[in-house]
């Protein structure tokens, strides 16, 4: 049965910004990609494709999908912030409630699709958070 995410895919009339937000901003890179007719891009954390992408010249009516969020788990939550911060990406931290207190932030790419960066438990906030 299911073992880890794979991978997500997300439509956009926004190919540029997209890349220019998956890639500049949190720092996946632009790998290889089957000869698909519809152009696009797979981005890769590591060596794992984890965000596939589909161009459009006009997003489809009405949108697909009714999922909420997607998440990834990352490192250097200070960093991370700071790099939104210069890329004016308004984010939200919060410390996940419960006995694990992993630190969650939120920010939304260009397309309006909420992206969550989960960070481990030690990690440092900036000294401006709350």
């Amino acid at each position: 049965m299911i073992k880890r995410p794979d991978h997500f895919t997300i439509v956009t009339d926004q190919l540029a910004a997209t890349r220019e937000f998956y890639v500049e901003v949190l720092g996946l890179r632009e790998g290889r990609r089957p000869p698909f007719r519809a152009p696009g891009m797979w981005l890769y954390a590591g060596d794992q494709a984890v965000l596939h992408v589909v161009a459009v010249e006009q997003m489809p009516t009405p949108r697909r999908g009714a999922i909420d969020h997607m998440a990834f788990w990352a490192e250097g939550l200070q960093q991370t912030i700071a790099t939104l911060r210069s890329f004016d990406v308004g984010a939200r931290l919060i410390r996940a409630p419960g006995a694990v207190r992993t630190w969650q932030l939120f920010f939304s790419d260009p397309n309006g699709i909420e992206v969550e960066l989960d960070f481990a438990e030690p990690e440092t906030p900036p000294d401006d958070w709350k």
